[in-house]
């Protein structure tokens, strides 16, 4: 089973700090014109991943990068029986992917994306 890794995401700050700081930064085209605000992050490159940033929701920092899978409920009960431990069961995000986390042993939170 392939699991590339598909999505970062850079949250805290507040309002488009992050948008202002990275689109100057790397000069990355960000688009935050949804529902919910998010940046999303067009690099520019045919190398690498695109992804979004923005201000948390819980006021916390982090950046997460996204694997894809076909089966989120199923990686998490796995990543769980590894020692990891839930963070947000399978969720649809309006107007996007499906998505959940998970803490691995360490605490470093590690984003799922199901696969379209």
């Amino acid at each position: 089973m392939s699991t590339p890794i598909v999505h970062f995401e850079i949250m805290g700050g507040s309002g488009n700090q992050l948008e202002a700081f990275y689109a100057e930064l790397f000069g990355w085209k960000i688009d935050s014109n949804n529902p919910m605000k998010y940046g999303m992050v067009h690099t520019g490159s045919s190398q690498g991943i695109n992804g979004g940033v923005g201000p948390s929701h819980d006021g916390n920092k982090r950046v997460t990068v996204y694997a894809q899978t076909d089966d989120l409920a199923a990686a998490l009960s796995k990543a769980e029986k590894l020692g990891g431990k839930t963070i947000l069961p399978p969720t649809d995000v309006p107007g996007g992917p499906r998505i959940a986390m998970f803490a691995d042993p360490a605490g470093n939170i590690m984003g799922l994306m199901k696969s379209t």
